[in-house]
Order: C-alpha cells, then sequence, then structure tokens
C-alpha cells in the first residue's frame, strides 16, 4: 500500500505528485500511456502554471527544452479589426498575491505538451517517495463500504492506497466511477488541433481570430519551436450540434476550420505553402468550469480536467490543472497526518479550489457568452484598434484578476466609448 495514488500523469497529476512527495508521502503516479506521449492542446502555458513550477523550481526547465515565448495576444474580429494586447511588465515576479492567489505573469511560453507533459512527470519521477507506472489504464476502483480505497486495472491488477486522487482527464475514469461525471454539452467544448510548418506571418504573440463561419467559436494561431506552429478551433457542444430547418449540422469544425485557412483573405496566403505535420490533427472534448462538479468525497479527490476545471471562455486547462494538483496535496498531506480521508476532511480542498478558481471560472463563462455577440466583438476590438488607452486597460486586466471582473461589466463598455 502507498498513501495516495495520482492517476494520471498530465500537468495536474504529475504536479500533484511532486508536491505529495514534498510532504514526504509515498505517491504511486500511474497513466495508461508511456511517455513521452502526445496530447490534443492549444499547448499554451500560462503566467498561472509559471507560477507553479516556480514554487516546484523547475521554471528554468521548460526554457531548455523546445518552446516558444508567448509576449502577447492578437485578436482579430469578425469584420477584421485586429489588435495587439502585450502582457504587462509590472506583474509581481512570484506569481502570486497575498500567498493564496495565483496572478499573471509578463509572459507565457507554448510548448508541445509532448515536451512539456515530459518535463513534469520526469520532475516528479526523480523524487525517492514517487513511484510511477506507465501503461497501465485504470478500469475500475476499489471500495471499502462507501470509500475508495484503491484502484483496478485493466490487466486485472489492483493496488491499494488511502487516498486517490483522479487527475485522468476530461473523460476521467475516477470521476465516472465515484459518480462525479456529467455530460453536459452546454458545459463541454468540441476542439480540434493540427501542427503547421511554413505558417509565415508568425510572431511572438498567440493569436485569437473571431471569424465568420466559427463564431461562437474561435480560430487559433500559436508559435511553437523551430518554426511550428499550432493551429486549430474550438466551440461549445451545444453550438457544434445544432442543424439547421433541413436537419443538417450549422458547423462541421474541421471542415469550416481549413476552408478558412485556404479561402479566408486575412489567411490564404499565410496557409499558401504551410504544410500539415503527418499525424497531428486530433480532436478533443473539454469539460469547462462553467458547471460545477464534485471535486471531493470518501478517499477521493479530482483535479484539472477531471474536476472541469477548464476555463470555459480560452478553453485553457493547463494552469488550473496544475493550481489544483498543488491545493490537493496540501490537503491530502494534512488529511494522511491526521489519519482522516474522509469527505468532511477532504472537502476542505474543494473549499479551496473554489476559493482559488470559482471567481475567474465564471467570469470566464461570462465572456464566453459575450464572445457570442458579433457586434460586441467588433465594437470592443475596433476601439481597442483605434485607441492606445483602450488597449492599455486590456492588457492590465489579463494582468489582474480583479480588474477582469470588469469584462463582466455594462459599466466597462460604456466607458470604453470615451477612452
Amino acid at each position: 500500500m502507498v498513501d495516495v495514488i495520482v492517476v494520471g500523469a498530465g500537468p495536474g497529476g504529475s504536479a500533484c505528485a511532486s508536491f505529495l512527495a514534498r510532504e514526504g508521502l509515498r505517491v504511486l503516479l500511474v497513466d495508461k500511456a508511456t511517455f513521452p506521449r502526445d496530447k490534443p492542446c492549444g499547448d499554451a502555458i500560462s503566467g498561472k502554471s509559471a507560477a507553479v513550477l516556480r514554487e516546484l523550481g523547475i521554471a528554468d526547465a521548460v526554457e531548455e527544452r523546445p518552446h516558444a515565448i508567448a509576449e502577447g495576444v492578437l485578436f482579430s474580429g469578425p469584420k477584421g479589426d485586429r489588435v495587439q494586447i502585450p502582457f504587462p511588465k509590472d506583474v509581481d515576479p512570484t506569481g502570486i498575491r497575498n500567498s493564496k492567489r495565483y496572478n499573471y505573469v509578463t509572459a507565457g511560453w507554448v510548448a508541445r505538451r509532448l515536451v512539456y507533459d515530459e518535463m513534469l512527470f520526469r520532475h516528479a519521477q526523480s523524487y525517492k517517495t514517487v513511484e510511477t507506472l506507465e501503461g497501465f489504464e485504470v478500469k475500475d476502483l476499489l471500495w471499502e463500504g462507501d470509500r475508495v480505497v484503491g484502484v483496478k486495472g485493466a490487466d486485472g491488477r489492483e493496488i491499494r492506497a488511502k487516498l486517490v486522487v483522479g487527475a485522468d482527464g476530461a473523460m476521467s475514469v475516477v470521476a465516472q466511477k465515484v459518480g462525479a461525471f456529467e455530460r453536459d454539452h452546454d458545459h463541454w467544448i468540441g476542439a480540434y488541433r493540427v501542427y503547421y510548418e511554413g505558417v509565415t506571418g508568425m510572431t511572438n504573440d498567440i493569436e485569437i481570430h473571431f471569424v465568420e463561419g466559427l463564431i461562437p467559436g474561435y480560430f487559433w494561431i500559436f508559435p511553437l519551436d523551430n518554426g511550428l506552429a499550432n493551429v486549430g478551433s474550438g466551440m461549445v457542444e451545444t453550438d457544434l450540434q445544432a442543424v439547421d430547418r433541413s436537419g443538417k449540422k450549422k458547423v462541421h469544425l474541421i471542415e469550416d476550420t481549413e476552408r478558412i485557412m485556404r479561402e479566408h483573405p486575412a489567411f490564404r496566403e499565410r496557409f499558401a505553402k504551410a504544410k500539415e505535420v503527418p499525424g497531428s490533427k486530433r480532436g478533443w472534448l473539454l469539460p469547462v468550469g462553467s458547471k460545477r462538479r464534485p471535486l471531493a468525497g470518501e478517499g477521493w479527490m479530482l483535479v484539472g480536467d477531471a474536476g472541469a476545471l477548464i476555463d470555459p471562455f480560452s478553453g485553457e486547462g493547463i494552469g488550473n490543472a496544475m493550481v489544483s494538483g498543488r491545493l490537493a496535496a496540501a490537503t491530502a498531506a494534512k488529511a494522511l497526518a491526521a489519519g482522516d480521508v474522509s469527505k468532511a476532511r477532504l472537502l476542505e480542498y474543494e473549499a479551496a479550489v473554489r476559493a482559488e478558481l470559482d471567481e475567474e471560472l465564471q467570469m470566464s463563462y461570462k465572456l464566453q457568452r459575450l464572445g457570442r455577440s458579433r457586434m460586441l466583438l467588433n465594437f470592443v476590438l475596433r476601439r481597442a484598434a483605434k485607441r492606445p488607452k483602450v488597449r492599455e486597460t486590456i492588457s492590465s486586466m489579463l494582468a489582474d484578476r480583479e480588474k477582469k471582473e470588469e469584462f463582466g461589466s455594462v459599466l466597462f463598455y460604456v466607458k470604453l466609448l470615451f477612452m
């Protein structure tokens, strides 16, 4: 028996295992894949992720591996307005405000999950109290009464632990088995990603484009290492499933995105000589944090995508996965020291996650809904394109979560008229 089994060795699971090991706990970190492995994603590593990396002392490890720098974000709207928003320069370098809440930092990185996840996995593996088991697919949980006491693999092996942490992604087996999984299409996003080489016009900005044919979703182009680009799009599942009066689907995500690359005047020249990296086209689903999911129970906790903690507006989940992994480890250490892994005790973790992330998740949900309005998108981007003061305001809001909440206020849009 070990103290904790962490199911899933992505950013949330590996970060959790590392923080657990720093508390002196015996950890078994399992994953159904063998590292290095790809995972479909936008590959953006936010300032929130950077703050956790610094806590682990491995921020430099990202710089040592293939990556691109993200210094800002380039937005474009349905009418073609384009605005570049730099990430702010005057942010607390520790990335933590009041030692409780994670803040944003000057810049982030863009690194393929093939590279980034292996780095985090190997770091967790480096701790003496962490054992790892690759190629082990969890199919069920072990129970004593209503308490989880371990996992059962697809190969029939049973492994017991005092506590199980589910970090096994969007379709989490742990979440399903404890009854915390829910498939509400209004709160899931369908996404598609492909790597290209030779896309022209690339900079150190991540690009988010609100393009006719993909609204209320968006189209992205993110810079990667060695001249590569991460290209993709995403949309709420309900909108992906919508049909017209004849019963035909209104949106075909992959086909419509590829058509935009070929035909849209803003992109066709950029992709004219670009080549798709073979085997890189992947689709996936994202449960977003606009709808709460139970995060803790008798002998179990959920982190990251397994806990539906993905940002509803950006679709980014790495930062929240790593933050929740850290918070889960802190609660687990206290619970195990007290010999109490009851639901009542582990709900301290859920409370910590809600205090840390809920306001931001709900704000992002408001932004997601605002993004459905072409009129509003055009208005904000046109004002930002013409007025430096508007760009400065948006830049500061990207850095400060309290200021970011103004995006959901009608007063903010009134103010834009006078900037």
